[in-house]
């Protein structure tokens, strides 16, 4: 398998994918090991995860290196993802006791009731490139705190980068029959598929997830789905600061490419507003510098997959055939590598693949809408439902509207982030079940009850 630089198309090196015999030996491996890892008390296991937190840090520089290499990602943003991905840690490390210990539920006389959360076993966790340490450790980390082991297949996008997570966690002390990388494309993740795991967690595309929920369905194990998003913001009329809002939610739409699940895919601005928020808007973007991604100035690097540059060509001409007006980009950059031009189209519609269809890429559609109804209409007009943003002044018109929206998560002013502090959830084709919280530590875990008369 040739690990590509999206930036130049060079190999970076060749690596051996693993065939079916070899991820099913690595399956009995990590199954031989959990009972003991289980078993080891969790006090341990926490100190095991504080000390690879500690090395990560260490490492940071030759970290953020190769995911830029591999992926993309400017330097900057590679260093944001491994230092912002640390809080997730701290929050796991600091919530596991609480959300692992027995739970009494019932005292009175001689019986009691409890609650006692085992691990599930082997956990299948089929990561992304787009932020392989932010989704990877939704997963694992948990999991291996729970008790769990884990067989981890990073996204072919990003094999070099789970590689360097395994070598940290083995080098902290997780054993080498508890976490385990699988290599390889979508033939490694059937093989995991086929293997009979105690759970599975996916991170990726709609189109992936629904077909890996079919294909467990049989085996009555937790299915644990985080897929993408077509995320609306609404811009209403009474901000004070129109400017600023542009400058945020064009950050949101662009960073990291547009290459994010829950990045701003279309945007809707009332009327009195809509000429100045899209003027703001585009200066904004003309400042973003698209270049090497090892330099520290760039903010737009290559597309990490070359397949989403011909998607999105047809989304740009699929608008300007349908009324959309182009005011930067539309195309493809004339060099090596995966590059395309941050792209904003004005005078959107819902006829367009634009404002449907998940772009992940550095385009973005923007709409005048008449008030917040209209609004609310087109932001649910969709089979996605991750996360949407409302920008107000009023608090009250803030939650009346975001009451009304089928999403998992809604911002307020802001767009764009992930908080371990509250569940990661999607609705419709955005996935299902929940990362992060205390949901998320939980959703490694199977309880089971005990009703004692002593």
């Amino acid at each position: 398998m040739q690990i590509l630089n999206p930036a130049t198309n060079e190999v970076l090196q060749e690596i051996a994918e693993d065939s079916r015999a070899q991820i099913t030996e690595k399956y009995e491996k990590v199954k031989a090991g959990q009972k003991s890892w289980a078993a080891r008390p969790l006090s341990e296991r926490i100190d095991i995860i504080s000390k690879y937190a500690e090395l990560v840090k260490d490492n940071l520089e030759d970290l953020a290196k190769t995911l830029t290499l591999e992926m993309g990602k400017p330097i900057r943003q590679s260093r944001n993802e491994i230092n912002g991905a640390g809080g997730r840690i701290r929050f796991f490390l600091a919530n596991a006791e609480k959300y692992l210990s027995e739970e009494e539920m019932f005292s009175d006389g001689g019986m009691r009731e409890v609650i006692r959360y085992e691990p599930l076993g082997v956990i299948g966790n089929i990561s992304a490139w787009n932020y392989p340490y932010n989704v990877g450790y939704n997963v694992f980390i948990p999991a291996l705190l729970a008790g769990n082991s884990v067989l981890y297949k990073p996204s072919e996008f990003a094999t070099l980068t789970g590689l360097k997570i395994r070598e940290l966690l083995w080098k902290a002390g997780v054993p080498e029959n508890v976490f385990e990388c699988v290599i390889g494309t979508g033939q490694a993740g059937q093989t995991l598929l086929d293997l009979p795991l105690d759970g599975y967690f996916f991170t990726g595309s709609y189109k992936t997830g629904k077909y890996i929920a079919e294909n467990v369905a049989n085996k009555l194990v937790p299915v644990q789905l985080e897929l993408g998003g077509k995320d609306p913001v609404y811009v209403c009329d009474d901000i004070p600061d129109v400017k600023s809002a542009a400058q945020g939610i064009a950050d949101g739409a662009f960073y990291n490419n547009g290459q994010s699940c829950c990045a701003v895919e279309r945007i809707y601005v009332h009327e009195k507003i809509y000429d100045a928020f899209v003027q703001h808007f585009t200066d904004e973007v003309k400042t973003f510098v698209c270049g090497d991604p090892l330099s520290e100035e760039t903010y737009n690097g290559p597309l990490t997959r070359s397949a989403q540059l011909d998607f999105l060509d047809m989304q740009v001409k699929d608008a300007l055939d349908k009324g959309a007006k182009l005011l930067l980009g539309g195309k493809r950059l004339e060099k090596a590598g995966n590059w395309y031009e941050n792209t904003v189209l004005i005078d959107a519609n819902h006829e367009m693949s634009l404002m449907k269809e998940e772009s992940f890429g550095p385009i973005i559609g923007l709409m005048k809408v008449s008030g917040d109804a209209e609004a609310i209409n087109l932001m649910n007009d969709t089979e996605y439902g991750l996360t949407a943003a409302v920008y107000t002044a009023d608090a009250n018109r803030a939650d009346a509207i975001s009451t009304q929206l089928h999403v998992g998560t809604v911002y307020w002013n802001c767009c764009d982030r992930v908080s371990p502090n509250v569940p990661w959830t999607g609705r419709g084709n955005s996935g299902l079940g929940s990362t992060l919280s205390y949901q998320g530590i939980r959703a490694f875990t199977q309880p089971k009850a005990y009703q004692m008369r002593s």
